[in-house]
C-alpha cells in the first residue's frame, strides 16, 4: 500500500449499504483507532450514500482521503436486482431438449399441502432460451460435438433482440467444460458488448437445474453490477481515493471489483455476510465462540450459527427463490427490521412484515411521508427508543406521529395503543425466533447452549426479548454494533472458492484420481494467489469434501486434513462424514458405500486487518454513565417505568447496569429488561445474562 502523511500508515475504510442506513468504518493502524460514521441510503444509486459518508466522515474526523489506501464494500445491489426483478435484458444458451430445465425445476413443492403456491417466474423467458445441438454424455466424453456455426447463428439471432447478458449452461458440462469454453469465445466475437456467463465457471457441479439457474442468476447481475461498480469508481476517485474498491462475498471472503463483476452471484449475500464474519472476530476474542448472530436492519433480520468460532457454511441455498450453487453463509433472513410495516391481516390478526418502510419514506416516526406504524414507530411510542432524535441528535423523531399511526391500527384491533405497540413488538420478537430455530433446533443444535450476539441497527433494541424467548443465557453486544457489518469489511481476509463436481466412490483405489482433483484446485488457487498479488506466506488453503451414502440424495460438506491422499486419510474423512451425518440425520450407516459428489477448496489471502484490543478497567462508577432517565412502558408492570440511561461512550470494563435500563448510542440503542445485568468486558462489549431469581 502507498504510504501518506499519517506517520506512513494507510486508514482502511468499510462501507456497508443497508436498506435504512449506510454505515462507513474508518481504521488507522498507526493508532489503531476505529471511527465510524452513518448516512440515510441512497437506494437510487447506493453508490451516492458511500461517497457522501466517505466524505463526511472525513471532515468529521479531520482525516485526508489521499489517506485511504483500502475500501472494502458490503453491497446489496445484486440483492436488490433479485428482488426487485429489475435484471439485464438475458438469454440463455443450453442443450437441445434442456431448455425447460430452469422452469421445471424440481418436483418438490415448497410447501407440500399448497396447491395454489405460485412459483417465481424463470429470470429468462422461454422465447429468450436457445437450444444448440450438441451432447456430453455422463461420464464426460463427448457424444455429438458443437457447431461453431450454430453458435454463430444463434449470436446473431440474439443480437436482433438486442441482448445485455448471455448465459451458458450445457448438460454434464462440469465434466467437460469444452463445449460451454467454446461457444462463450464464439459468443464473445460475435457480440463483443454482451456479458457472457458459463455454468461450468460459475457452478462446475451437477445437478443441472441449480448449475442453470446459478449461472442465469450470475449473467443476469452482470451488466448490473458492472454499472454500478462504473459509477462507484469515479465517485472514490472524485473523492481522491485511488484504490479499487474491494467487495464482500456471501462466503465471507473479500474479492476485487474486478472478480466480483465477472461473478455477480457471489456478491447476494454481500452485507450480511460481513456481519457474521466481523460477529466472528468479536466473539472469538471474548471467548465466546459459540453463537448465533442476530442482525437486525432496517428491513430484515438476518441470522447465522458459529460454532467453535466457525459459521456454517451451505453450498445450496435459495434467495428470493432462486436456488443458488454456490458457497455462501449458512444465513437465514426473515423479514422484520425496524421499517417492517405493521397491518391487520385478512383475518383480522396483527401482522408485522415483510412489507417493509425501507430508507424512503422510512418510519413515520421520520416524517418522510409514511403513515403506516413500522417496529420502529413502536419503540418509540413506548420511548424504549429515544422519542425526540436518533443518530446522537442528526435525526429528529416525531413521537405524536407515531403515536397516531400505532393509533390507527390499535382502532382497528380494538386495543389500547400501548398494547398496540408492545404486541408488534412482540410478533416481530416471534418471527424473529423462528427464524432462529430454523437455523439451530431444525439442524440439531439447541440455542440454548449458544450466546445471542445481536448487532445491526435494531439488533440490541430487540436482543433481551429474543434472547428471553428462546431461553439463552447470554447476549453478546460489541461496541459498535450499528455498523458491524462495515466493520467485517475491515476484519476479513481476501478468499476464493474452487470446486469439482464428481460422482465418484471414497474408496482407496480411487487416491489417484482424488489426488488429481486436488492438484487441479491447487493449480487455480495458486493462480487466484498471483492475480490478487498475495504473498506467499500470506496465503492458507482449506479442502472439504462433499460426500454421501449411495443412493442419498442430499449430501453432506466435511473438513479434509491436509497431506497426501492416503487409506487414512480417507478414513479420517469417512469418520468426519458419519459424525456429521449423526449430527443432522441422528445415524450413521457404517457398512453404506459413500461417494463424493464434489471437491472443494477455499483459498485465503491474510492481509492486514484492523485488530481488536482491549481497555484498561473503568476507573469512574458507572453512576457518572448515566445521563438521566426515561419513562418506558413495561409490559412486565403494565405501565410507565422509569428506567436509567447510560450513554456507551463513557462505560468502561467492569462497569455493571442492571435492568430495566437503556444504552444509548450514535448507531443503536440497548435495551435491558427487569432482571437482566450487562457488565462491560475488556473489549467495550456488553455482556448480558439473567441474573439470579
Amino acid at each position: 500500500m502507498p504510504e501518506h502523511a499519517s506517520g506512513g500508515h494507510t486508514l482502511r475504510v468499510g462501507a456497508d449499504t443497508g436498506g435504512t442506513f449506510t454505515d462507513i468504518t474508518f481504521f488507522d493502524p498507526a493508532t489503531q483507532k476505529l471511527t465510524v460514521w452513518k448516512v440515510s441510503s441512497t437506494t437510487g444509486d447506493p453508490s451516492e450514500a458511500i461517497a457522501t459518508g466517505i466524505r463526511e466522515g472525513l471532515e468529521h474526523y479531520g482525516r485526508d482521503a489521499g489517506e485511504i489506501g483500502y475500501v472494502g464494500h458490503g453491497t446489496t445491489v445484486a440483492t436488490n436486482a433479485l428482488i426487485t426483478g429489475q435484471f439485464a435484458r438475458t438469454a440463455m444458451a443450453t442443450t437441445k431438449g434442456f431448455r425447460d430445465v430452469i422452469e421445471i425445476r424440481r418436483q418438490m413443492r415448497p410447501d407440500l399441502y399448497d396447491l395454489q403456491q405460485v412459483k417465481p417466474a424463470p429470470l429468462i423467458p422461454r422465447d429468450m432460451r436457445f437450444e444448440l445441438d450438441e451432447r456430453v454424455d455422463f461420464d464426460g466424453s463427448v457424444r455429438q460435438p458443437l457447431d461453431p456455426e450454430a453458435v454463430r447463428a444463434l449470436a446473431r439471432e440474439m443480437k436482433a433482440q438486442d441482448v445485455e447478458a448471455v448465459a451458458v449452461g450445457f448438460l454434464f458440462s462440469y465434466l467437460f467444460p469444452g463445449h460451454e469454453a467454446e461457444a462463450k469465445r464464439i459468443l464473445a466475437e460475435e457480440l463483443p458488448d454482451v456479458f457472457i456467463s458459463t455454468s461450468s465457471e460459475v457452478a462446475a457441479e451437477y445437478r443441472e437445474y441449480e448449475r442453470f439457474s446459478t449461472t442465469v442468476i450470475n449473467a443476469a447481475l452482470g451488466p448490473v453490477m458492472q454499472g454500478y461498480l462504473n459509477r462507484l469508481r469515479p465517485r472514490l476517485r472524485e473523492l481522491g481515493i485511488a484504490e479499487d474498491p474491494h467487495l464482500t462475498q456471501s462466503n465471507g471472503g473479500v474479492i476485487s471489483a474486478t472478480e466480483a463483476a465477472t461473478y455477480p452471484v457471489r456478491t447476494v449475500l454481500s452485507g450480511p455476510a460481513a456481519g457474521v464474519m466481523g460477529a466472528r472476530e468479536i466473539a472469538v476474542a471474548a471467548g465466546m465462540p459459540d453463537v448465533i448472530t442476530f442482525d437486525m436492519g432496517g428491513t430484515s433480520s438476518d441470522v447465522a450459527m458459529i460454532s467453535g468460532g466457525r459459521p456454517q457454511l451451505a453450498t445450496d441455498t435459495e434467495v428470493h427463490g432462486h436456488p443458488l450453487k454456490v458457497p455462501m453463509l449458512d444465513i437465514h433472513a426473515v423479514g422484520a427490521g425496524g421499517g417492517s410495516i405493521s397491518a391487520v391481516d385478512s383475518g383480522g390478526h396483527l401482522k408485522v412484515g415483510p412489507r417493509s418502510a425501507g430508507a424512503v419514506p422510512g418510519p413515520v416516526c421520520y416524517g418522510k411521508g409514511n403513515t403506516e406504524p413500522t417496529v420502529t414507530d413502536a419503540n418509540v411510542v413506548l420511548q424504549v427508543l429515544n422519542p425526540t432524535h436518533l443518530l446522537a441528535g442528526r435525526l429528529e423523531i416525531d413521537r405524536d406521529a407515531s403515536v397516531a399511526a400505532v393509533q390507527r391500527l390499535a382502532d382497528r384491533l380494538g386495543l389500547g395503543v400501548m398494547e398496540t405497540a408492545q404486541g408488534i413488538i412482540s410478533v416481530a420478537t416471534a418471527n424473529m425466533a423462528k427464524a432462529i430455530r430454523v437455523i439451530s433446533v431444525e439442524r440439531g443444535h439447541d440455542p440454548r447452549d449458544y450466546a445471542l450476539m445481536a448487532f445491526g441497527g435494531a439488533g440490541p433494541l430487540h436482543a433481551a426479548r429474543l434472547a428471553r424467548e428462546l431461553d439463552m443465557p447470554r447476549i453478546l453486544i460489541p461496541r459498535n454494533p450499528g455498523i458491524l457489518c462495515s466493520m467485517g469489511l475491515l476484519l476479513t481476509d481476501l478468499k476464493s472458492y474452487f470446486s469439482l463436481g464428481r460422482m465418484t466412490p471414497l474408496d482407496a483405489d480411487r487416491i489417484d484420481s482424488i489426488s488429481a482433483d486436488f492438484a487441479t484446485l491447487d493449480a487455480e488457487a495458486d493462480a487466484w494467489f498471483k492475480r490478487e498479488d498475495i504473498a506467499p506466506d500470506a496465503r492458507e488453503t482449506a479442502r472439504t469434501l462433499d460426500l454421501r451414502y449411495e443412493g442419498q440424495a442430499f449430501e453432506l460438506s466435511v473438513d479434509c486434513p491436509e497431506g497426501p491422499v492416503t487409506p487414512d486419510l480417507l478414513a479420517e474423512v469417512r469418520r468426519r462424514f458419519e459424525d456429521a451425518h449423526r449430527q443432522v440425520y441422528g445415524y450413521a450407516s457404517p457398512d453404506e458405500p459413500v461417494h463424493i459428489i464434489a471437491i472443494r477448496l477455499v483459498a485465503t489471502g491474510k492481509v492486514d486487518n484492523a485488530r481488536l484490543v482491549t481497555s484498561d478497567p473503568a476507573t469512574t462508577p458507572v453512576s457518572d454513565a448515566q445521563t438521566g432517565t426515561r419513562d418506558v412502558w413495561l409490559p412486565e408492570t403494565g405501565a410507565f417505568t422509569p428506567c436509567p440511561l447510560y450513554d456507551r461512550d463513557l462505560l468502561g470494563p467492569d462497569h455493571v447496569i442492571d435492568g430495566p435500563a437503556i444504552v444509548e448510542q450514535m448507531d443503536t440503542t440497548v435495551f435491558l429488561l427487569p432482571g437482566q445485568r450487562a457488565t462491560v468486558d475488556s473489549y467495550l462489549n456488553l455482556v448480558i445474562e439473567e441474573t439470579a431469581e
